[in-house]
């Protein structure tokens, strides 16, 4: 296997040029075979959908190293599944889940000396994503469409051990009613860089967004899913169709039932009722589990279990999905795929 020379210990989550990335193209109503590439420019029409549109939608998983040296995917299957309902809402061509699954790893296959080693804390981090492009200047779907994926070594995300960040509530929308909050699409994420930008010089970690109908109820944290531990033990995040279904908080939903023996429970989560959690965390791909200290809200900040401790339920949650992720612990059947 090709060597190389990465300080995996320093990290970061930032860019990275790996070998090859695999690219498929649709024309004509269906997908061509697609292959790995080395050249990680795309070159497409000035007018392609997805650069004056937003004609677009993508993904995010991990490929972990285990202890035996093997290197498994955590549940793609779902990537796959929410990458088609957001190709559906933007009517773009849904990518079959065994063609994504199969994309993914000939990624790692091709990328394997990029795969961190165990231990480390480090991860291969795939991006999968669909764009409109071909020339078509009206409002309307594109003629042609890129499936990519491509991947980086990414390095932890909390260095040092976890540690507890504040959060202020925002009076900015991250999606409409009825909107594309639903959807893993672009402009979800570039209306948030405004509200992150503002809470950032404030000093806190990022934004919690409300329900943008009411302005009453938490709907995300940033660009991840909110999730509390109330005062007897039930693990609770919300549900709406503005929320993005996060593929880590439904697994932390089945670990905290099936593995902490929790009471869990989609609902809403408003926003005067912060007392009701003695613990709260923010959970997505990138760092499983960020603990939340303290949400700032009508200028006043409301503390969890500490602004300076993970709060144990929270810390025993990312310690099992972590281990299950990396083949410490039995996972539920279906959710660990063997790159082979």
């Amino acid at each position: 296997m090709k060597k190389v020379d990465i300080d995996w210990s320093n990290l970061g989550f930032s860019y990275l040029k790996t070998d090859f990335r695999f690219i498929s193209n649709w024309k004509d109503g269906k997908w061509d075979d697609g292959n790995l590439v080395e050249d990680n420019m795309l070159k497409v029409s000035e007018a392609s959908t997805a650069l004056h549109y937003g004609q677009q939608c993508f993904e995010g998983l991990k490929a972990y190293r285990t202890k035996d040296g093997e290197i498994q995917l955590f549940r793609p299957d779902q990537n796959a599944l929410r990458l088609n309902r957001s190709c559906r809402r933007l009517l773009m061509p849904e990518v079959p889940v065994e063609t994504f699954i199969d994309a993914c790893m000939q990624v790692v296959k091709a990328n394997e000396a990029y795969v961190p080693p165990y231990g480390t804390g480090a991860t291969l981090y795939l991006r999968p994503f669909v764009i409109g492009v071909g020339d078509n200047i009206g409002v309307k779907a594109a003629p042609e469409y890129i499936f990519c994926v491509f991947c980086l070594p990414v390095g932890p995300y909390f260095k040092g051990g976890m540690t507890p960040v504040n959060f202020m509530v925002s009076d900015y929308d991250r999606a409409a009613p009825y909107g594309t909050g639903g959807a893993k699409v672009g402009g979800n994420y570039a209306s948030s860089l405004y509200p992150h930008e503002v809470a950032a010089k404030k000093g806190y970690a990022d934004c919690i967004y409300l329900d943008p109908a009411t302005h009453t109820k938490i709907e995300e944290v940033g660009s991840a899913n909110f999730f509390g531990i109330t005062k007897d033990d039930k693990f609770i995040t919300p549900v709406s169709p503005s929320i993005l279904p996060s593929i880590t908080k439904y697994s932390l939903l089945h670990v905290a039932k099936e593995y902490l023996g929790l009471e869990t429970e989609e609902r809403d989560v408003l926003i005067d009722n912060l007392d009701e959690f003695k613990e709260a965390g923010a959970c997505g791909t990138a760092a499983v589990i960020t603990p939340i200290g303290g949400i700032d809200y009508n200028d006043k900040l409301h503390v969890f279990y500490s602004e300076t401790e993970v709060g144990p339920v929270t810390k025993k949650l990312y310690e099992t999905l972590c281990g299950i992720q990396v083949g410490d612990i039995d996972a539920p059947e279906g959710w660990i795929y063997k790159v082979k």
